[in-house]
């Protein structure tokens, strides 16, 4: 359930196109403008107001953006206006070339996307940058790390509710088998399963493991793997189970203790606004008896915290 909020009658992407363009006149940007548009706009509604942005100005929408406003706000509000799979192309090209590489966000959006979502980033990703999401993914990753995001990329996963019983016992044993079983892990047999099966599939597997052998697979994929390996295995176990709360606790971390991890916190919020912000904001608050609205107001201030929050919804 999307968190976005929309006026309750249609809007005209011209109209929306020429007010952006009055607030962006003259010395200064009417800030509160701009979001009050951006922020209460779905996604087809700011492409419809970008491709008349351009007709009008003969302008990119994006490139006024990016002269007028600044800092985090800006970084929130351009990753904003683009279309899903555009985003994540874009979070993804950033984080496999930018000056820093930032393996944590590359796992994160490729693991906790449904396998049509990730065809499609796929496709934009070879459109917008030249260049194969694999090829860039093998050039920064390495091990089974590497091979596991390759094969999740890879294998085009059943995404319906239906799941083989008889299959889900096999799995649970098979991965006792290459975990807690033996002396060391068969890394190979966690990456086939964890790659080849469905979100459901996945979760039952889960709790028949906790089951059969009174242990969370959760626990076990700690204690048997490590670093970024650990990392995309846990994101892809726990989307299986409740994206919600995987996002939840994600946004608690960027949140939690010494300073704000904005670029964590602005690819949360925008990706998540118009899919499933509701269910996170109901896991964020039955896990941290706080409202994240409250959280983000708290960690954030300016035009960044409005529009962050206009996004997020108070309620």
């Amino acid at each position: 359930m999307a968190s976005l909020t929309l006026p309750p009658a249609p809007t005209n992407p011209r109209q929306d196109a020429i007010d952006l363009h009055k607030a962006f006149k003259g010395f200064g940007c009417d800030s509160a403008t701009v979001i009050n548009i951006l922020a209460h706009r779905d996604s087809m509604q700011r492409a419809y107001i970008q491709q008349e942005y351009k007709t009008m100005y003969s302008e990119d929408l994006s490139r006024r953006i990016s002269s007028e406003l600044s800092g985090h706000n800006k970084k929130a509000m351009l990753l904003w206006i683009l279309d899903p799979a555009g985003r994540d192309a874009t979070v993804l090209r950033e984080a496999l070339s930018g000056d820093t590489i930032d393996l944590r966000a590359a796992t994160e959006i490729i693991c906790s996307r449904t396998p049509s979502q990730l065809q499609i980033m796929k496709q934009t990703y070879h459109a917008k940058f030249g260049t194969y999401l694999e090829h860039d993914i093998g050039q920064c990753t390495t091990g089974d790390h590497q091979k596991l995001l390759l094969a999740y990329l890879g294998i085009p996963r059943y995404e319906g509710p239906e799941v083989d019983p008889t299959i889900v016992t096999h799995d649970a044993k098979d991965l006792y088998k290459a975990g807690e079983k033996k002396l060391g892990t068969d890394e190979k047999t966690f990456i086939c399963i964890f790659t080849e099966r469905s979100w459901t599939h996945l979760a039952s597997v889960a709790s028949a493991y906790h089951h059969m052998y009174n242990r969370s697979l959760e626990k076990v994929v700690k204690s048997e793997t490590s670093g970024n390996f650990e990392v995309a295995l846990l994101t892809i176990l726990r989307c299986a189970e409740n994206p919600a709360k995987y996002f939840a606790k994600v946004l608690r971390k960027a949140m939690k203790g010494m300073g704000t991890d904005d670029s964590t916190l602005i690819r949360v919020v925008v990706t998540r606004t118009e899919i499933d912000m509701q269910y996170i904001k109901a896991e964020y608050y039955k896990k941290y008896k706080k409202p994240l609205a409250d959280a983000i107001h708290s960690e954030t201030s300016g035009n960044y915290q409005t529009f962050l929050l206009s996004l997020v919804g108070s309620h």
